[in-house]
């Protein structure tokens, strides 16, 4: 049996610009780190006693004969291109709630296809780990889906992340020293809306209209490095990360009338009532959580204003996607 736990992550700067549409023309990049919040996968080879051949457990239960029944898509596809001729079991447990602007998807591939390399018997790198994840989402299943979300959740960490080009992928960890890396986690709130979106079709709309908002993209890929500069910079206010958010959250929510909606912004406007210096809705769009920057005096009387919401806690986290759980199979 094998267990894998793979982060979800949160996007800071820069999204948008990790479509393909985009950075194979211009390159790309994004700030984004992974939080403390997992995706877990178990996997393990199933026993000959079974009339079916293939069980996934997730939101429902599927049992099956061949690979091309199954519904759940990652995981058909998945297992196809892992190339699994012999029946498994898997089964899928969240920390968070799916379609909700963290990366659960692309955590779940990545843990997913981890998961299958450990059940054969191999170990790969996080890069082999990211780039697999993005071959199924965008290639196989032809998903209208970045680049980041799967990076960041196989390496795990704090990076700024390059793409396009020969490497495809590059991944630069951010050097901040731990005082610096506490102060930022401490100025950030997450909040859950309440309700979920199909990211595709939200992507899907601005990816359409990526030709007409190029200024407006490059602005966002700029701001990464801005934001960097506020991070490494030692006298440097913290605050400014904040209002930064607030900015490229401005050019973001302009890109296509899909990624807000007057419900989130209500909320992020009362955040900013309460004290609240900047924000971002995380992922496509639509909803999900909004993330807030707010100065630490300031967070309960944001908390009070957004009382209806759940509040989310959570801390950075540097491991990336880990098999956390390995016994070999007992042979039949």
């Amino acid at each position: 049996m094998i267990i894998s736990r793979t982060p979800f992550r949160i996007s800071f700067f820069g999204g948008g610009t990790d479509y393909p549409v985009w950075y194979n023309e211009h390159g790309g990049a994004v700030l984004a780190t992974s939080i403390n919040k997992y995706s877990y996968i178990t996997c393990r080879y199933l026993p000959p006693f079974f009339e079916h051949k293939y069980r996934i457990v997730y939101s429902k239960t599927e049992t099956t004969q061949t690979i091309s029944e199954i519904q759940h898509p990652a995981v058909r596809a998945a297992l196809g291109y892992m190339n699994i001729n012999r029946g498994v079991e898997i089964h899928h447990d969240g920390d968070l709630p799916a379609r909700a602007g963290l990366g659960s998807s692309s955590s779940f591939t990545v843990g997913l296809t981890h998961a299958l390399y450990a059940l054969n018997g191999r170990m790969v790198t996080k890069r082999q780990l990211a780039l697999d994840a993005i071959h199924i989402e965008q290639d196989l299943l032809k998903e209208n889906v970045g680049a980041q979300d799967q990076t960041s959740a196989a390496f795990g960490g704090l990076n700024r992340i390059e793409f396009g080009g020969e490497q495809q992928i590059q991944v630069q960890p951010i050097t901040i020293n731990q005082k610096k890396c506490h102060q930022l986690q401490d100025h950030l709130m997450l909040f859950f809306t309440g309700f979920s979106r199909f990211a595709s079709e939200i992507a899907g709309e601005q990816i359409k209209k990526t030709p007409d908002k190029q200024t407006e993209l490059h602005k966002m890929q700029d701001m990464v490095d801005e934001a960097i500069g506020i991070l490494n910079g030692g006298d440097s206010d913290i605050s400014d990360f904040g209002r930064l958010l607030h900015a490229s959250w401005t050019i973001k929510r302009s890109l296509t009338d899909k990624i807000s909606t007057p419900q989130i912004d209500k909320i992020y406007n009362d955040a900013r009532d309460a004290g609240a210096l900047g924000g971002k809705l995380l992922g496509a769009g639509g909803g999900g959580f909004i993330l807030f920057f707010a100065e630490p005096e300031q967070q309960p009387a944001i908390k009070e204003r957004l009382k209806n919401f759940l509040h989310v806690p959570f801390k950075f986290e540097t491991t990336g996607s880990q098999i956390i759980y390995y016994a070999p199979e007992n042979n039949f």
